[in-house]
């Protein structure tokens, strides 16, 4: 299975799951491909492992969407995206490790203030 974008690659998975958004059923087909062997893991624990990949991804585009609204964000050109996106995540997990638990509230604490960010920085 490995090829050369993705040369450690043991096993791909298919997952196919239902969901319901705003009342209306679908279904995701979601391809992953992993460097652990099939005797290495039983499938219970792949299906953990997918589950909290997904919890932590789900947690950080939620807070990228609403708190961000990176959606709306007009810049589409260039590597432009890409960096805007590393900023996001940077400042996301920068409150995280200090401890914030409202991402919202957090970056209308430090917005306030122009030393608090600093400060920040200084204590992780």
């Amino acid at each position: 299975m490995p090829t050369s974008a993705s040369p450690h690659a043991c096993q791909g998975l298919q997952v196919r799951r239902t969901v319901t958004r705003s009342g209306r059923r679908s279904v995701e087909v979601v391809s992953l491909i992993t460097s652990i062997p099939m005797t290495s893991a039983t499938p219970s624990q792949v299906a953990a492992w997918i589950r909290g990949q997904s919890a932590i991804e789900n947690r950080l585009h939620w807070v990228r969407d609403v708190t961000f609204d990176e959606d709306r964000c007009t810049i589409r050109t260039g590597s432009g995206p890409q960096v805007m996106a590393t900023i996001r995540n940077t400042a996301v997990s920068i409150l995280r490790l200090a401890g914030h638990t409202s991402i919202t509230a957090a970056l209308r604490h430090h917005s306030r203030f122009p030393h608090r960010p600093f400060e920040l920085l200084h204590t992780i």
